[in-house]
C-alpha cells in the first residue's frame, strides 16, 4: 500500500509538470516504454531494485538506455534516482499512465467472456456502458472459458459479473447452506 501511495504521488507531480510543459503524450510514451522495459528486462528489474550499483552509476545508465527521453521525463527519473527512490519507478510509470487517463477522461473497460464477441453484442454491452459513464470508453477484451457463458465487465473499482460461471457458483452456495 505504501509504494503503490509513494508512486502514485510522485506520478501526480510527473503529470502536473508534464501539463505545465504541453508534453502529456511524450511523457506518457517515455513512462510505457520505462515500464514496459522493466517487465520484459529481468537484468532492468535488478539494476533499480539493487542497493549495491550506487544512485550516480544508474544514472549513468539510464542517460544511455533512455536518450531519446523527453527532457522532463530524464530529469524526473534523475532526481527519483538522486533520492534513492529508482526501485518505484515502475510503479510510478503506471500510475502516471492511469493517471493519464483520467486527466484526457479516458475510463478503461475490461469485458471478460467465453467466446469471443460478435460486433453486435459488443456494441449492445458498451453502449449500455457508456449510458452510465461520462468519458471515452477504452474498451479491452479477454477471453476466459472457464466462464462458460456470458461476461464480466471491470472498470476501475467495480465489476459486473454476468457469467454462466458465476451463476452457477451462487446457486452452488444456496443449495448447500
Amino acid at each position: 500500500m505504501k509504494s503503490t501511495k509513494v508512486a502514485s504521488r510522485y506520478a501526480k507531480a510527473l503529470l502536473d509538470t508534464a501539463i505545465e510543459q504541453k508534453k502529456i503524450d511524450s511523457v506518457l510514451g517515455d513512462m510505457n516504454f520505462l515500464h514496459q522495459l522493466n517487465n520484459e528486462s529481468h537484468d532492468f528489474e535488478l539494476l533499480i531494485a539493487s542497493p549495491i550499483v550506487k544512485g550516480e552509476k544508474k544514472i549513468e545508465i539510464f542517460e544511455k538506455v533512455f536518450d531519446s527521453f523527453e527532457e522532463v521525463s530524464m530529469s524526473f527519473v534523475k532526481l527519483i534516482t538522486k533520492n534513492g527512490r529508482e526501485a518505484y519507478l515502475p510503479a510510478i510509470a503506471e500510475s502516471f499512465e492511469t493517471q493519464v487517463k483520467e486527466y484526457k477522461g479516458i475510463v478503461p473497460v475490461t469485458i471478460t467472456t467465453a467466446t469471443e464477441l460478435d460486433n453486435a453484442t459488443k456494441a449492445a454491452i458498451v453502449q449500455k456502458i457508456e449510458a452510465t459513464v461520462k468519458g471515452q470508453l477504452e474498451v479491452i477484451e479477454k477471453i476466459d472459458e472457464s466462464l462458460i457463458g456470458g461476461f464480466i465487465v471491470r472498470m476501475g473499482d467495480t465489476q459486473i459479473d454476468a457469467s454462466v460461471l458465476s451463476q452457477f457458483n451462487n446457486l452452488k452456495q444456496r443449495l448447500t447452506r
